[in-house]
């Protein structure tokens, strides 16, 4: 399993050093470039010289590359030019609402995906079975900046129930230690804190977790679909085996390997920066602030940003890669 681990981590090498070179490409090639972000009103074309000439933007662009490559590696990205704060700093208070909302979402998809599809490939041909193909394919197709305009219409304001937008209660004097709201709420037995946060976290988690919710649904009706007619399934029933014990080790674990394949593609997916959701909702995580950015073409923001999210993205494939060998052995073989 070691070796399994280490030649994973040896892949993403290659992959993250591909990802700063078309993440520096891009940002380079954007129109009006960082000197025209930084200076704004000021950007004179004498201002922009002097601007290049202090940052070695008129270097090769090999040597701004290994220069910006040398400052990644330490994470340094630079101030952001909206607010004046460092890039990392802005990253970390912002991460950890991007996180809960992830984790709200995907415990919401996955306890509703994975009992349904099992039952909608148990009651094959039924009602059921129907109803929960139809309801996936409408969960795939509903545009989520959609569903959530009309979440936030139908429970917050026609109906009240339910907060719109923020983290929390702005009158809330809440204790932060870890500047996860929830978490934070738990930590300090403030109750009221904690429940507010989640509150918060209900519509959001809806709307952003309708899609993996769907797809989920389908990948687990099929997947238990095709476990339940193998071979060693139908042996087992023959023996004389408890169902519940051929359900959790036969059909059930066998059936979980590409939903749990999907299930890390998606958190992946979703920490990465759910832009529309956190933007309707105005939930101030990282899919928020990198919407803010490209409007204010904060290069610094857009480019510490985007690069901290995608290692966060491959480290959490090698999570599930991980996980996937941990279930199947034949995997780590292979």
């Amino acid at each position: 399993m070691l070796r399994f681990i280490v030649r994973r981590l040896l892949q993403l090498i290659p992959i993250l050093l591909g990802l700063s070179v078309l993440l520096f490409a891009w940002l380079r090639g954007l129109p009006g470039g960082p000197a025209q972000a930084a200076l704004g009103e000021r950007a004179t074309p004498e201002a922009i010289a002097r601007y290049n000439e202090l940052f070695g933007l008129d270097e090769p662009l090999i040597v701004q590359y290994l220069r910006f490559l040398g400052r990644a590696i330490r994470l340094d990205f630079g101030t952001s030019a909206r607010t004046g704060r460092p890039v990392t700093t802005e990253f970390l208070e912002r991460m950890p609402g991007t996180i809960e909302l992830t984790i709200f979402a995907m415990i919401f998809a996955i306890g509703v995906g994975i009992p349904l599809g099992y039952l909608a490939a148990r009651k094959h041909g039924s009602w059921l079975d129907s109803t929960s193909v139809v309801g996936s394919l409408l969960g795939v197709a509903i545009p989520v900046f959609f569903l959530a305009y009309l979440l936030r219409l139908i429970f917050a304001v026609e109906l009240g129930w339910l907060p719109g937008s923020g983290r929390q209660d702005v009158r809330m004097d809440a204790t932060r230690i870890t500047n996860f709201y929830v978490l934070d709420g738990l930590l300090t037995r403030e109750w009221d804190a904690a429940w507010d946060a989640v509150l918060h976290l209900i519509l959001p988690a809806i709307a952003l977790g309708t899609i993996p919710l769907a797809i989920i649904v389908r990948i687990t009706r099929a997947s238990v679909l095709d476990v339940i007619n193998e071979d060693y399934v139908r042996t087992a029933n023959a023996k004389g085996l408890a169902t519940s014990t051929v359900r959790r080790r036969h059909i059930i674990r066998n059936a979980l390997l590409p939903v749990l394949t999907t299930i890390g593609l998606y958190i992946g997916l979703l920490l990465s920066g759910a832009v529309l959701t956190e933007t309707v909702f105005a939930f101030g995580g990282v899919g928020s602030a990198l919407y803010d950015a490209i409007f204010a073409r904060d290069f610094a923001i857009l480019q510490g940003f985007i690069l901290m999210l995608a290692i966060v993205y491959v480290l959490v494939n090698l999570l599930v890669d991980i996980s996937y060998g941990l279930l199947d052995p034949r995997v780590r073989v292979r």
